[in-house]
């Protein structure tokens, strides 16, 4: 797609065909995605050893908190480098785009290094006991101290590739390291192959995330002189307008999935209190909701470029229409998502684990977490308006309220009245309120920019 053609996938192409353009790879790649993060969990459940899956799920917070990085310079620059485009302010896109790529690979050599030198405070922190430390200390080596840049600047990539409307290069980079894992993952887990449990899936994680940045490389090579991302060092630099650019929108995206991670936390550190079979069929029901998550998160991010666009260049109609059709698709499939998840969870969570105790909580918890998906499906697609036109501040307080203010509290009073199954409801509880607040908040920036207000 050359340049001309990217310009007119903005501008002029129809919105059902945009969106799919730019949507369905995003999807695809999310889903993808996701099917790797089950591959560890359903390749360790295979053992039929609490302990090693219970590890996988432990480490979850550590590895969601990569995205607080990925969301400070993917989002952050992405939403800089579309609405740079939409302007037609070209030096700005090759600048953010080199200050997006060279600050996640200085960011996650520091996140490396710190989880690593930490790891004794840290362990205990994610929940981890006698029996499940060692396993998960080896898994996290090879994903966090090896793993994290490599983990990072894969995805940090997708999204300046994906800013420009690329959104297939980016979708086929990163599932490109998610069919590898998929394939390594039985080879170094199974006693057939290399038996090395749960460090196997974490050796197979890192492999995988540096064959995705190798594309992405080669791909930038391929494409050089008709690419609009910059990863030149003379492009490197803290100019003001692009670090505040980069930082208004990117800050609020770090510190949601930072919450999202003490929120995970916190949920682990209350189900270890029930033991390694409840632990790993906490982490099994986390791992199968994240699917259609993941999905509405890939819908939104798969927007983000068309809707940054249009409304830096004023295209306000164009905006709105993309915005809603999205909505409608997205909210149809969760729905769907929804039913299967309720009637089927006994089968799907068998899937993994041939333990009836650990079937049986995991039933109980995909039931309890299925019922929000819907809330924060129109969730996702509010926040990442926000991100798209630099409304920063309103996506930071979105942050705050899902999980200082509603979700975290939500884990302790329904963990007191309703042990252990309670914890199932928060997400619930959390996001239905917070889907209210959204369709308020676009509403008023609807009639804010029809007043022709905007700030870009």
């Amino acid at each position: 797609m050359d340049n001309a053609k990217k310009i007119a996938l903005f501008e002029q192409m129809p919105i059902p065909q945009a969106i799919a353009r730019l949507a369905v790879p995003t999807v695809m790649s999310s889903l993808v995605m996701v099917i790797y993060n089950l591959a560890d969990t359903f390749f360790v459940g295979m053992l039929n050893d609490p302990v090693q899956n219970a590890a996988v799920a432990l480490a979850g917070p550590v590895l969601l908190a990569f995205n607080a990085i990925n969301n400070l310079f993917g989002v952050g620059s992405s939403s800089m480098m579309s609405r740079a485009l939409g302007q037609k302010d070209y030096e700005t896109v090759y600048r953010s785009s080199a200050f997006g790529f060279y600050c996640s690979i200085i960011f996650g050599f520091v996140f490396s290094v710190l989880c690593t030198v930490f790891s004794g405070p840290l362990l205990s922190l994610l929940g981890a006991d006698a029996d499940t430390s060692q396993a998960t200390s080896a898994y996290m080596l090879w994903t966090v101290t090896f793993g994290a840049m490599p983990s990072i600047l894969n995805v940090v990539m997708a999204y300046l590739v994906r800013s420009e409307g690329s959104a297939l290069h980016a979708s086929i980079g990163t599932m490109s390291g998610c069919f590898l894992n998929i394939i390594l993952d039985p080879i170094f887990i199974l006693p057939w192959g290399l038996d090395m449990g749960a460090e196997g899936a974490g050796l197979a994680t890192f492999l995988s995330n540096c064959i995705a940045c190798l594309y992405f490389f080669i791909l930038l090579y391929v494409k050089r002189g008709n690419t609009y991302v910059c990863i030149r060092p003379k492009m490197f630099g803290f100019r003001r307008r692009i670090v505040l650019g980069v930082f208004g929108v990117g800050i609020p995206a770090s510190i949601q999935n930072l919450l999202n991670v003490t929120g995970m936390t916190i949920l682990n550190n209350f189900t270890s209190a029930y033991g390694a079979d409840a632990v790993a069929a906490m982490g099994i029901t986390y791992k199968v909701n994240m699917v259609p998550m993941n999905i509405s998160m890939g819908m939104s991010q798969g927007l983000m470029p068309l809707i940054s666009y249009n409304y830096a260049s004023g295209n306000d109609r164009r905006m709105k229409k993309a915005l809603m059709f999205a909505m409608r698709i997205a909210l149809c499939f969760i729905l769907a998502v929804v039913v299967l998840y309720y009637i089927g969870a006994h089968g799907i969570v068998s899937m993994f684990m041939d333990n009836e105790s650990i079937v049986a909580y995991g039933t109980r918890f995909l039931r309890g977490f299925c019922l929000g998906l819907p809330f924060l499906c129109v969730d996702f697609m509010a926040v990442g308006v926000f991100q798209a036109v630099g409304m920063g501040k309103e996506a930071l307080i979105f942050a705050i309220l899902r999980k200082l203010l509603l979700e975290i509290p939500a884990l302790c009073i329904l963990n007191w009245l309703f042990p252990l199954y309670g914890l199932a409801y928060a997400q619930l509880t959390a996001e239905f309120i917070l889907a209210m607040a959204a369709i308020f908040v676009l509403m008023r920036l609807f009639r804010k920019i029809s007043a022709g207000n905007r700030t870009i």
